[in-house]
């Protein structure tokens, strides 16, 4: 029997680990990346060190139209899977409250591995090759500027447009649409976001331990809590951008949003003007300012202070939000090829025989933490072993 040509158009986390399994199932795998190198993005993340997965999985980590999508490959390839599969190739992880990181501090040290792996079983990784096309003639025949990849089946695991990293630039989306899917509007997620108003310079570059709300029409729907980061244009850090994908989609939508601060959630609103109080009686010879010392930096206390009622500035802090940053400044996207049309349990597309789909490219974005890099993982891995078997 003939081995079965899988052709994969990405060279990222989705479809390295796609081609992996499809090449232990027995396929003949052709990766088409179409940067100089592949694994890229990779070495982007966790600011250089990869923060791999997550032994963690609360139930909100998914995100998208269907977000119960993501539990088909889950369930065939869990994070302990994961562990695993990278121990084996020689990582050897760091934990750090539940965060996966390779002992080595390096991002290229997962490249290296998957790299050498996918080597070992002949698949052929074939760079500045960019996918152009996909036809159903005799087979599926997967173009590139010049050249044509017959195959058995095709796994688009192009990823998205979020990354500064050139070859970010959607173009899996237009391969999707021109085989008969519909695209969710994708979006920056995991990102900044901006804030009206002119005088964010004062308290830019504060790191502060804070809560944020983010209200949309006036209602307060999602609370996260952390460090944040203020900024000349508004505000960041994880709690920002866990929410952001919300606020990002609702202004979009034409809908109002804002965000409420609270830079000490450790005491309740009602208690605070007491707490200030005890700290005035302890030193009745400190100004406002000087009664926030210790609390808060000296920046943000400028900020505060300015306000006309100390209590709502420390506890409800209001942001009217404008926009989040670009696409090139967001670690993912949120939309993406619709999951209602994808099967997941396969990821095979339910409108063309022999298309699957992983990672990023599908309408499924993680919170911060890993969640993105284990989704890649786990659909790369299950696109690939379904695929290599569609010919069995």
């Amino acid at each position: 029997m003939s081995r079965k040509k899988v052709v994969v158009a990405g060279g990222g986390a989705a479809g390295l680990t796609a081609a992996i399994m499809a090449a232990r199932k027995g396929a003949e795998v052709t990766v088409l990346e179409q940067n100089e190198k592949p694994g890229k993005k990779i070495c982007a993340t966790g600011n250089g060190k990869c923060n791999l997965s997550n032994t963690k999985l609360p139930k909100d980590a998914y995100r998208g139209s269907h977000p119960q999508f993501v539990q088909g490959a889950l369930s065939q390839f869990s994070q302990q899977d994961t562990r695993s599969f990278f121990e084996k190739m020689g990582i050897y992880f760091t934990d750090r409250d539940g965060c996966l990181y390779p002992r080595s501090g390096q991002a290229q040290s997962v490249v290296d591995v998957l790299v050498l792996e996918a080597r070992s079983l002949g698949v052929k990784i074939k760079t500045n090759e960019k996918v152009t096309g996909i036809r159903r003639e005799e087979c599926w025949k997967v173009y590139t500027e010049g050249w044509h990849y017959p195959a058995e089946a095709v796994i688009l695991a192009n990823g998205s447009k979020a990354s500064a990293i050139s070859g970010s630039d959607g173009s899996g989306y237009l391969l999707a649409e021109a085989l008969g899917h519909h695209v969710i509007k994708p979006l920056p997620a995991l990102t900044a976001l901006k804030c009206q108003g002119k005088g964010f310079s004062a308290w830019a570059g504060v790191r502060t331990e804070g809560e944020v709300t983010l209200c949309i029409d006036g209602k307060p729907l999602y609370r996260e809590r952390g460090e944040l980061q203020l900024t000349e244009y508004g505000i960041s850090g994880i709690p920002v951008f866990q929410i952001s994908r919300y606020a990002v989609r609702a202004l979009d939508e034409k809908k109002a949003v804002s965000l409420n601060v609270d830079f000490l959630p450790e005491i309740a609103v009602e208690s605070f003007p007491g707490f200030l109080e005890e700290r005035r009686k302890s030193c009745p010879y400190k100004s406002e300012k000087e009664l926030l010392l210790g609390i808060f930096p000296d920046k943000l206390i400028k900020v505060l202070t300015g306000q006309k009622n100390l209590t709502e500035a420390v506890k409800a802090f209001p942001l009217k939000v404008t926009g989040g940053m670009s696409f090139a400044q967001a670690q993912v996207c949120s939309g993406g090829v619709d999951t209602a049309e994808v099967d997941c349990m396969t990821m095979e597309s339910v409108l063309n025989k022999g298309i699957y789909f992983a990672g990023e490219l599908l309408d499924i974005d993680g919170m911060c933490g890993g969640y993105n890099l284990q989704w890649a993982w786990s659909s790369g891995a299950c696109a690939g072993s379904h695929a290599a078997e569609i010919l069995s």
